[in-house]
């Protein structure tokens, strides 16, 4: 049985589909960021990003995810590259421009929010 936190912490299906229409590929292939000279196979997976990460309690909810190749997540996730901080600020401002009052710590887990 999952936790109320991993359930709250986890896209549903549902959102995933959401996301995947709004974003339609890779919000970090569109903006043309991080690009390697050649496009391998791992820019033709895509997959929901987390933005606030939910090892840290990132909320599985739309404000929360992007939608991106499976590259462009891998440096996002791993940060090995140093482009992570840079990312992050690229999706949220991305975000910001589709939910206007888009708040970084509301989309954190709150033990008290979901009983």
């Amino acid at each position: 049985m999952k936790s109320k936190r991993t359930k709250a912490t986890s896209f549903s299906p549902e959102t995933r589909q959401r996301i995947i229409q709004r974003d339609v590929g890779c919000i970090f292939c569109r903006g043309d960021r991080y690009m390697r000279d050649q496009r391998g196979w791992e820019e033709t997976i895509f997959d929901i990003a987390h933005i606030v990460n939910r090892s840290q309690g990132g909320l599985g909810v739309e404000q929360n995810g992007v939608l991106a190749c499976r590259y462009h997540h891998g440096l996002l996730d791993n940060g090995n590259k140093g482009y992570r901080e840079e990312m992050l600020e690229f999706a949220e401002d991305y975000l910001k421009r589709i939910y206007p009052d888009w708040d970084r710590d509301a989309l954190v887990y709150k033990k008290w929010q979901f009983g």
